[in-house]
């Protein structure tokens, strides 16, 4: 451990978008994985960092929990299920409100599009129209979003190494 910066991210989204199966990827694991209730935390290498990944339950009778969570969060790994269409008003709801809290603030966003490989999957450009990314250009938030597919692994990878070099440690006022 020494040598790394352990930094705090929130694996955040909607119930059966992913988060689950991101994390275990991640983690070069491939359990089966069953709906979060609560929450599972793990530590991941993206050298030279070490990533705290908590990975909260997206269920709406407990995305109010996920406040309980924001305090030293470094970055926010959102994962959205991009053939869901009919949930990105919600989506939307649910990242921006987020991003409104204080201690989320200097947090970097890593929209992770996931399930881009069914055929009824929307295109990045698609979600971020959807999900009104350019708010949070106009905000000058740092964010990325990134095409996935949890169940391979394919684009994770790319996803928090973009994290890894944006993400600064936070500093508790």
């Amino acid at each position: 451990m020494f040598g790394k910066t352990q930094m705090r991210v929130l694996l955040l989204g909607l119930d059966a978008a992913g988060k689950t199966t991101t994390l275990y990827q991640l983690m070069g694991k491939n359990d089966k994985t069953v709906p979060t209730i609560g929450y599972n935390v793990e530590t991941i290498s993206v050298p030279p960092l070490e990533f705290m990944v908590w990975d909260v339950s997206g269920q709406e009778r407990l995305r109010s929990f996920w406040r309980h969570y924001y305090h030293g969060t470094c970055g926010v790994i959102f994962v959205v299920d991009v053939c869901d269409a009919e949930r990105f008003p919600m989506v939307r709801r649910e990242l921006h409100g987020i991003l409104q809290e204080e201690e989320l603030s200097q947090a970097v966003v890593l929209i992770l599009a996931n399930k881009a490989d069914q055929q009824n999957a929307v295109s990045t450009q698609e979600l971020s129209q959807a999900l009104e990314l350019e708010l949070l250009d106009a905000s000058g938030r740092k964010y990325h979003v990134q095409r996935s597919v949890a169940l391979t692994g394919e684009g994770l990878k790319d996803g928090v190494i973009w994290l890894s070099k944006n993400m600064t440690p936070h500093v508790a006022k």
